[in-house]
């Protein structure tokens, strides 16, 4: 054992070593506090990681366990693990204040290994550059970078994402949310409920409920917008989407709770996702050529 060239048992152990750091750390210090990555931290944190990456990668020749994290015998296992983490968390019910596995996204262990997956991922983009010239080379490449920024920017931006909720009256522009914690916050804008909408199947259930509003901003500007369950009005970096209402009196609900999301690093993650849907798009385009070639 750790003789070279290290196999996927080397994998392994450097995977299930993870593991049991990450449970140390779960006893000791505690769940991952994502708080403490808010913004400008989680901006230094992505730059040392990269930094550290091409450090790694430069230094590669004269590291063999750098080199050996470029493989397949260092990726498959670390997806193993990560495969098994993401189905337990599936699997069992997930809570904010929860601890261990029914908070999985700050407990240790699951971080470690995503962190780990995100390091290799991160050395095979700079091992294998970009080719013009090689359509395999460009959809890997793709592929991988995308994964990359989606993976990184999603895990770090989680600490900058805001949920609230606030309830609204009809002729009583509301400032106050409560965030998921339950403390009382003030908001950079305004929010008043001009009509709660409802429309109902024939038993009188629910079939829609919306709300027309009006959004007053810090600056003086004034919005007018309908919002739904699933379609949000958009204002100065907030999502508002429909959430409830007054159930007792229905479609005469004179207030309406609306949810205020707020996510400032989705359009990286956006942008890691479409990389890696144009890697799947050449993927398929050069598979389709090769047919014809073939045919």
């Amino acid at each position: 054992m750790w003789n070279k060239p290290w196999t996927f048992k080397e994998g392994f152990l450097i995977g299930g070593g993870l593991i049991v750091a990450g449970l140390l750390l779960e006893l000791t210090v505690g769940p991952v506090v994502w708080d403490a990555f808010a913004w400008p931290a989680n901006g230094l944190v992505l730059a040392g990681f990269v930094f550290m990456i091409v450090a790694m990668h430069l230094l590669r020749r004269k590291v063999y366990a750098f080199r050996f994290l470029t493989t397949y015998q260092a990726a498959i296992p670390a997806m193993c693990y990560a495969v098994v983490l993401t189905i337990v968390m599936g699997l069992t019910r997930q809570t904010v204040n929860g601890s261990w596995i029914n908070n999985m996204l700050s407990f240790w262990p699951f971080v470690l290994i995503y962190v780990f997956m995100a390091v290799i991922l991160g050395l095979v983009v700079l091992k294998a550059p970009f080719s013009i010239k090689s359509a395999s080379k460009m959809v890997a490449g793709l592929f991988h970078l995308g994964l990359f920024i989606t993976m990184t920017t999603a895990t770090l931006g989680n600490a900058d994402m805001q949920r609230m909720r606030m309830i609204v009256a009809k002729g009583e522009p509301e400032w106050r949310v409560m965030d998921q914690q339950g403390y009382v916050k003030e908001m950079p804008l305004a929010i008043e409920l001009q009509e709660f909408i409802m429309e109902t199947y024939d038993d009188g259930s629910p079939r829609r409920f919306a709300s027309k509003i009006e959004i007053l901003t810090q600056e003086g500007k004034k919005y007018q917008a309908t919002v739904d369950v699933n379609k949000p009005a958009e204002v100065e970096g907030w999502k508002i989407y429909q959430y409830g209402y007054d159930t007792q009196a229905g479609a005469q609900s004179n207030i309406s709770i609306l949810e205020l999301v707020s996510d400032p690093w989705l359009p990286y993650v956006y942008t890691g996702i479409f990389l890696m849907l144009g890697g799947g798009l050449l993927m398929f385009v050069t598979g389709m050529r090769r047919k014809e070639e073939q045919a």
